[in-house]
């Protein structure tokens, strides 16, 4: 049995605060494929990946992300959305009155895990995964930008979504840190885990191979090449 995209766009039009900033976006994103999302700032990439995972509201168009239909997606049922998807963020976005492994905790407790083995034995695995093994007992201002950046990357991956979605994960981190991210993230999508990461790093790509695609005035197009 062929099986269905993980994500699929046809001519959507997204919203924000009664502005058009998305519009006629046709995509389609197959299991273990690493996607670049590229385009200048303001070109609508970070509108496109809170359209994906429910954040700004799909306004024409029909959109299935991991087999959630994004125009009936609302407060009360995006938690189920959610499960489904691994989002990591350029600013780390973790509690900071709060250890790693507490982090971790936080977000299973809330997606409907109860407290035991299993979920302890989850969060080492997750911490593992990334290289942290040994610092969960740290607070995130205790680690480095590229260990706080792993531990958001340990979060995303607690639920074992289908799909990463990565806003710049390296915006904030020096070259070698970045280097580490990307070898992380390329590794994820070869676990036939999608990886849909905006980026403006364009040494990214000529490294770790991917489709490319470019947000242009509101506008999706794959890029005029595509990395082999």
């Amino acid at each position: 049995m062929e099986s269905k995209p993980l994500v699929k766009l046809e001519s959507i039009a997204v919203q924000q605060a009664e502005h058009t900033v998305l519009k006629n976006v046709n995509l389609t994103i197959e299991s273990g494929e690493l996607i670049y999302l590229i385009g200048k700032t303001g070109s609508g990439k970070s509108s496109l990946l809170k359209a994906l995972y429910g954040d700004l509201p799909i306004v024409s168009g029909t959109a299935q992300v991991c087999g959630h239909d994004l125009t009936k997606v609302n407060r009360k049922n995006m938690h189920l959305l959610r499960r489904d998807l691994g989002i990591v963020f350029q600013d780390f976005a973790l509690l900071q009155d709060r250890t790693a492994e507490a982090n971790l905790a936080f977000v299973l407790l809330a997606t409907g895990w109860s407290k035991g083995a299993a979920m302890e034995n989850r969060i080492q695995s997750c911490l593992q995964s990334v290289g942290l093994e040994t610092k969960g007992y740290k607070m995130p201002h205790a680690l480095s930008g590229g260990e706080q950046q792993r531990l958001a990357i340990a979060r995303a991956l607690l639920n074992e979504p289908p799909l990463i979605i990565a806003d710049e994960p390296t915006g904030n981190l020096d070259p070698e840190t970045t280097d580490g991210i990307l070898n992380l993230l390329h590794d994820l999508a070869q676990q036939e885990r999608s990886v849909l990461m905006a980026t403006h790093d364009h040494q990214a790509w000529n490294k770790y191979s991917g489709r490319v695609i470019e947000c242009v005035n509101g506008e999706i197009h794959p890029y005029k090449s595509t990395v082999a």
